[in-house]
């Protein structure tokens, strides 16, 4: 276990006990594990160590950290099972210190150091100050105590960490003054004197003197007031907090010390927020009485004016502040209507607004618009709502009152269209056969398993294939997006099975259903049809033998699946339209996210009365994506590419407009099924899956041709624009990757792996100690490289290091070689690693014989490295799965993956666009991007 220790004069010491186990650092997570993983632990440091001889002294090894790097790792929440209790009571005081710079309780003084002066922050003091530090004190953990005693090394540590968070905090001051430059760019004071210094100390003591604090409470009016009439008036009580007790209210005729303080303070709070000047007051206290729209204000800006001036306020206990909300009602009882269901079927509707948990009624919509204030009485409670934005949703409310029959697509067309700023859909009830569609579609009624389905389903899996079957006798298009390794195929499979059944019921498919996936997992879908469902009769379209006019015609006729290619589909279309299909399935449908390819062009010319797209990844990059699949199971759903660009993905992916997400999700939620295997409501049983980013350092060789590539990048930048611009960052990028892959990669000269017995790249010399490893353990790995020329230079060396054949799966490989590959691997004594091509790996393939997955090069888009992952990370894994995601040190490689693990899913869909958006970069920004830090070369 972790433990650290502060040490005045060294900083935060971080030290594994002696023989202790996990001293890799794995176990640590954040920026604290990545410290200690790439912890060199140089130094030496007197420790209590406690065994079960009792406590003693060692002298052990440890990494010191500055006070500026020991404020990046203290400030996060340590785990209790990761570091011990003594590290944990140094974050809990590095958090404390953060919470009085932010309080503003933090002053400039001028130390001496070096024959210069220096201006740096420190705490201001005072008796709140001295309580804080005097618990610590008593809860300082024994083994804290070592070099010192406890007030000694708590007021070092304190000193230390307050200046580098304050300046984490201070913005640019625009100020050429010496002190005010000083104390934001941590430079030398030139002006800097004892008398200066002197000053600042002298200022500092007269504000740490223990002068009561000012509290601000709000009391809501007394009695009932009408809304309507805006006459309400706001206690402010203005009292003052004495040596940590209770606030309490300052009369007038009371102490003249405290009423002078009550007054100073007052003032101080009306200069941080001018509002409470010139309002009218308590003739006994120093309470003044605020209007109803000075109070909104005051809780929407002055809150956090006053906060910032160090003034407390508290608000009343009940106070709520909400935001409206549109809810819409369904029904789907309409008479007319009983005959037809689906998009085609009417209904009824009705929106509603509500404020929090209260739909209002039209009264009382009327009456709060009339209120025009942000802060209104509603059924007895007071309540703060954004007036314009709830005046703007309920007109919207009164002109979209329904009031007659709709089709489900215009319905849903409105809902598309509808745009009330900061107001977004927040609950969709149905009733009648809409409930199937809109109110419970992802919990249908329960159809048994079909007869003939060899494998007993998973709940979750039984509720997919109702759901599916649903959707088909409704003729809605469907989308199944469960994550990778949840069974999709067999859903699938069960979903015909079903169908064939029910062949008497009209309202089901009949015919065969043509299948689309990647040439890959072709193999896959035969195999699993055999083993699960035999009584369906599979077709393979594919091969130069495929059948062709009326021998297509009869195959197809006879078939209940036929499974083809994308190639083949937009090679075959001519034909394969004109075939009668009951469904299209589009396995791995992320291939026709661009709608404009052959692929995409020809999935939707299919004619089928039902249409089914399975993906683990709806959404890799784009939005735009969605749309495509959409489009084709449901088309014209989101209308053309343009609408919903200007509805839907640039308020989302620009402005993260909430209300155009509730809008989408509506829409889109009655065709989409998305489960992943992360929920327990879904797979309980799949075993832990382990994410790691393992550095590398580069040798000589690698360090020197990447700074070559990064100076030809600068040099080419100089002068090119546009196009030619964005070609050579992204030049020098893969140039980039594959310099810290292998120096032979990147020159393609043919020259080995090996010089003179010894690595030539620091990430294979990596790979070499992790598939040791692997292979003591008699476990299986799978190493995927996003570069085919790279797995064809490290496969030969990778057989001859460990003795064993290690098959290389890439986009080159023929069918059956590729089925013979990944049968063999998964045998019982097959070879215990295999290489993979990112794109031809993977998708679709299940190899859960291995437990063990490297990401060699990263392709920076979580979405497709967790498709590849899912390989081995899906039902049937009996064991944990261990990911490891390599990057150099100091490189491109980790500051890239730093910014894509720092960002929200939302910010993913802007950011994770392939790598286009590096192209972006100003020159000075993909300066500091690519250049080579200092750290990169190991030793």
């Amino acid at each position: 276990m972790l433990h650290g220790l502060w040490s005045p004069g060294a900083g935060l010491l971080l030290w594994y006990p002696p023989g202790g186990a996990g001293a890799s650092g794995s176990d640590v997570p954040g920026l604290l594990g990545s410290v200690v993983r790439n912890a060199r632990f140089r130094h030496r440091a007197d420790v209590l160590v406690a065994d079960a001889d009792g406590i003693r002294r060692e002298r052990v090894r440890a990494h010191a950290l500055a006070p500026d790097a020991a404020v990046a790792a203290l400030r996060q929440r340590l785990p209790v099972e990761a570091v011990s209790g003594d590290l944990r009571f140094l974050s809990h005081v590095a958090l404390g210190v953060q919470r009085w710079v932010q309080a503003g309780r933090v002053v400039p003084e001028l130390r001496r150091d070096d024959g210069q002066w220096w201006a740096r922050w420190r705490l201001v003091g005072g008796a709140g100050q001295r309580a804080w530090l005097a618990e610590l004190a008593a809860a300082m953990p024994a083994a804290l105590q070592v070099a010192g005693a406890a007030p000694a090394v708590l007021e070092d540590m304190v000193t230390e960490l307050t200046d580098p968070i304050a300046r984490e905090l201070v913005d640019d001051p625009s100020c050429e003054h010496p002190l005010v430059h000083g104390l934001y760019a941590d430079v030398a004071v030139d002006s800097g004197s004892h008398q200066v210094a002197e000053t600042l100390e002298r200022w500092r003591n007269s504000l740490a003197s223990d002068e009561p604090e000012l509290v601000l409470r709000l009391l809501e009016p007394d009695g009932e007031f009408d809304a309507d009439t805006d006459a309400a008036l706001w206690r402010l009580e203005v009292c003052l907090r004495v040596d940590g007790a209770a606030p309490a209210p300052v009369p007038l005729h009371g102490d003249p010390h405290l009423v002078r303080a009550a007054v100073e303070r007052l003032g101080a709070a009306q200069r941080a927020y001018p509002r409470l000047r010139d309002l009218p007051g308590d003739p006994r206290s120093m309470d003044l009485f605020l209007p109803t729209e000075v109070v909104a204000d005051l809780v929407a800006h002055g809150a956090h004016a006053l906060r910032s001036a160090g003034i407390r306020l508290l608000l009343p206990r009940a106070w709520n502040i909400v935001a409206p909300t549109l809810r819409l009602r369904v029904d789907g009882t309409v008479p007319a209507a009983e005959s037809t269901v689906g998009l085609d079927g009417l209904v009824s509707y009705r929106w509603e607004l509500a404020l929090g948990d209260t739909v209002l009624t039209p009264a009382e919509m009327q009456r709060l618009v009339r209120a025009e204030s942000d802060l209104v009485r509603l059924r007895n409670e007071w309540v703060q709502a954004d007036h314009t934005t709830l005046a703007a949703a309920a007109e919207y409310v009164a002109l979209h009152t329904g009031g007659g029959e709709i089709t489900m697509a215009d319905l849903l067309g409105e809902i598309a269209a509808t745009r009330v700023d900061q107001v977004p859909i927040t609950a969709v009830t149905a009733t009648g056969w809409a409930a199937e569609l809109l109110g419970h579609a992802h919990e249908p009624e329960l159809v048994p398993p079909p007869a003939g389905l060899r494998a007993s389903l998973r709940p979750y899996q039984l509720r997919g294939l109702s759901w599916l079957a649903t959707m088909s006798r409704m003729g809605c298009g469907a989308i199944l997006a469960d994550d990778m390794g949840l069974g999709k195929t067999i859903q699938v499979l069960a979903l015909l099975l079903h169908e064939r059944r029910h062949r008497a019921d009209e309202k089901t498919a009949v015919g065969p259903t043509m299948l689309v996936c990647p040439m890959s997992v072709v193999g896959n879908w035969q195999r699993e049809a055999q083993r699960f469902a035999p009584d369906l009769r599979v077709l393979v379209h594919h091969g130069a033998d495929r059948g062709r006019g009326t021998q297509l015609a009869a195959a197809v006729a006879g078939s209940d699946l036929v499974v083809t290619t994308y190639a083949l589909l937009a090679r075959d279309i001519g034909e394969l339209t004109q075939q009668q299909w009951a469904r299209v399935v589009l396995d791995e449908a992320q291939h026709i996210k661009n709608a404009a390819t052959k692929a995409a062009r020809a999935a939707r010319a299919v004619p089928a009365r039902h249409r089914l797209a399975l993906t683990g990844t709806p959404v890799e990059n784009r939005l735009e994506e969605l749309r495509a699949l959409l489009d084709f199971v449901m088309p014209k759903l989101l209308g053309s590419a343009q609408t919903f660009r200007a509805r839907f993905a640039v308020p989302i992916e620009r402005e993260h407009d909430q209300n155009a997400i509730t809008r989408l999700r509506t829409v889109t939620a009655p065709f989409v099924l998305r489960r992943v295997k992360t929920d327990p409501a879904v797979i309980s049983d799949l075993p832990e899956k382990l994410e790691m980013t393992v550095r590398a350092n580069l040798t000589v060789e690698q360090a020197a041709l990447y700074q070559a590539v990064v100076d030809d990048m600068l040099e080419k930048l100089r002068d090119a624009k546009g196009m030619a611009r964005k070609g050579a960052v992204l030049g020098a990028l893969t140039r980039l990757k594959q310099v810290c892959n292998h120096p032979a990669h990147y020159l393609g000269d043919g020259s080995a792996v090996l010089r003179r017995g010894g690595h030539r790249s620091g990430k294979l010399a990596l790979v070499d100690d992790v598939l040791d490893a692997v292979l003591a353990e008699g476990e299986k790995a799978l190493l995927f490289t996003q570069f085919r020329e790279f797995g064809e230079l490290i496969a030969p060396y990778l057989s001859e290091r460990f003795g064993t054949r290690v098959p290389f799966l890439h986009g080159g490989l023929s069918k059956k070689r590729r089925d013979t590959m990944v049968e063999g691997f998964g045998e019982q004594h097959g070879p215990p690693l295999m290489l993979l091509s990112l794109k031809a790996g993977g998708t679709g393939l299940n190899l859960t014989a291995a437990n063990h997955v490297v990401h060699m090069d990263r392709w920076w888009n979580p979405a497709v490295e967790n498709q590849a992952t899912d390989r081995a990370f899906r039902i049937g894994q009996q064991r944990s799965v261990q990911v490891r995601k390599l990057v150099c040190v100091d490189t491109i490689e980790e500051r890239i993956d730093d910014m894509i693990n720092g960002k929200s899913m939302l910010a993913d869909l802007a950011v994770g666009a392939g790598e286009n958006w590096i192209t972006e970069l100003s020159t000075d920004e993909l300066r500091e991007l690519f250049t080579l830090g200092a750290e990169a070369v190991g030793e």
